[in-house]
């Protein structure tokens, strides 16, 4: 007889093991499976975040910071650095060390809150007395049926027409963060998130970088202000940015990769480059769920269809994350994860889209949550703008990081916060007081009348927010 769940989640990344997680918290029997494999083919829960997205990405980030500050900042603080050398593999075995860390840390919480684990791929069977029966294809296949499931399967990256990846010269997100030497000269095509990020790293440590893009405005769903700051750190830092490019055929052979695209100006450019990351964005994963088996409906995207409480057509079936509509960000699938387990529960469970935060992992950081300025302008809504730029701030003097700016726009009548955004030194971190201030409907003002510690690179938010009504205090 099959095992017996109250929920089932289908994926253990993000949104699907926070979802088990509080599932289990409200007090519900729960299973979870996923199919993601360690180097040694066992389980390694976290999903693509964990594994091949945002965490080791971040290491590789932090690893090629600390190599750029030896490199060309350290002598301006009076350290002098000889015979400096990059060790790639060393570099990949502590990425590899942080993701092992998130891996066990899920597991542990799993073991914890009592969750049951399947290491293998879930797909629909039918429907079943007390649910749904969901087969588990493993080491040993087997069959558990859930009263509720959860799907959580995320997303996989969109491979370029004509261009599939092999991993080797034709990158995912996954191969770029295995390339084992320093590449000569490096092309991305797509300068989002994933290609702004893995650019950075490799041109740290030594890659000449060349990003296509094709759209014809840089960071296009940024605030213009600040899209605009961000491109000129990284023209500055030499990351070369061509945008408004059709790209057309791309070559592989034992020297390397050669896209053959047409610039902005229409002219015919062919690019030769070691490696070539694609990044042009991210498809849902419901490849092998045999949705069709239960009647799940699915969009003309792949995605699961839900409504404002990721409900599915089907009774006690929900989905969350990167596999439904919305932002592909962790912390949004983690959001919906809890919200789903507590309305199983019976409770309300809520996700305010309007105040997910965004992160750029670049140097200098991006980071916004709102409405940018062009938005406001075309829904005709009356603001107020300030800005406050960290080149007047102590302590990102003291840090030897004054590039960017942080911009409040706040309703022109009543002074609450529509949108924050930020380019600049650790503004991941800083962005969360923008957050919790658009949570409770705060004001521009408020912000302005809170104490911030002196001196911290906070003090620019508050400035910021004193600069709406033309009262900044340091500039």
């Amino acid at each position: 007889m099959s095992k017996q769940f109250d929920v089932i989640v289908i994926g253990g990344g993000p949104g699907g093991y926070i979802a088990a997680i509080r599932a289990a918290q409200l007090g519900f029997n729960v299973a979870c499976v996923d199919e993601w494999k360690n180097a040694k083919g066992g389980p390694a829960l976290g999903g693509t975040c964990t594994n091949i997205g945002c965490i080791p990405s971040k290491a590789l980030l932090q690893s090629s910071e600390h190599y750029e500050h030896a490199a060309k900042h350290f002598p301006e603080h009076g350290i002098t650095v000889k015979g400096l050398e990059v060790d790639v593999g060393k570099m990949l075995a502590r990425k590899d060390q942080v993701v092992k860390q998130n891996n066990d840390g899920i597991t542990y919480l799993f073991k914890k809150n009592k969750i049951t684990s399947f290491h293998g791929r879930a797909s629909f069977v039918k429907t079943a007395d007390g649910g749904y029966e969901i087969k588990v294809a493993g080491a040993a296949e087997e069959s558990i049926v859930g009263k509720h499931i959860i799907v959580a399967t995320g997303s996989n990256a969109r491979a370029l027409p004509g261009a599939p990846f092999d991993e080797v010269n034709i990158l995912s997100n996954d191969g770029a963060l295995r390339v084992g030497a320093v590449p000569k000269k490096l092309a991305l095509i797509g300068s989002g998130v994933i290609g702004l990020e893995m650019g950075s790293v490799w041109r740290r440590l030594g890659a000449e970088v060349t990003v296509l893009e094709g759209l014809p405005t840089f960071l296009g769903a940024v605030d213009e202000q600040i899209a605009k700051e961000a491109k000129k750190a990284f023209d500055k830092q030499g990351l070369k940015i061509e945008l408004g490019v059709k790209v057309g055929e791309v070559k592989t052979d034992k020297k390397g990769v050669s896209v053959a695209y047409t610039n902005a100006k229409g002219e015919a450019v062919v690019l030769e480059a070691d490696k070539l990351i694609v990044s042009i964005g991210r498809v849902p994963n419901t490849i092998g769920l045999n949705a069709e088996a239960v009647g799940l409906a699915l969009d003309e995207r792949g995605a699961i269809t839900v409504d404002a409480d990721c409900k599915t057509n089907l009774p006690n079936v929900w989905a969350i994350g990167d596999v439904v509509r919305g932002p592909m960000l962790a912390h949004k699938a983690e959001e919906e994860g809890v919200a789903v387990a507590e309305r199983i529960a019976g409770q309300h469970g809520h996700v305010n889209f309007n105040t997910i935060p965004w992160v750029i992992y670049t140097s200098p950081e991006i980071a916004w949550v709102g409405q940018t300025e062009q938005q406001l302008k075309a829904e005709g809504r009356a603001y107020k703008a300030g800005t406050f730029p960290f080149l007047a701030n102590g302590r990102a003097r003291a840090l030897g990081d004054t590039t960017g700016m942080v911009k409040f726009l706040a309703d022109a009548t009543t002074d609450e916060i529509l949108g924050v955004h930020m380019v600049g030194p650790q503004v991941s971190e800083l962005i969360s007081e923008a957050v919790v201030a658009m949570e409770f409907k705060a004001s521009a003002e408020d912000i302005a009348r809170i104490c911030h510690a002196h001196p911290s690179l906070s003090e620019a938010t508050k400035e910021a927010a004193l600069a709406v009504d033309k009262r900044t205090l340091n500039f």
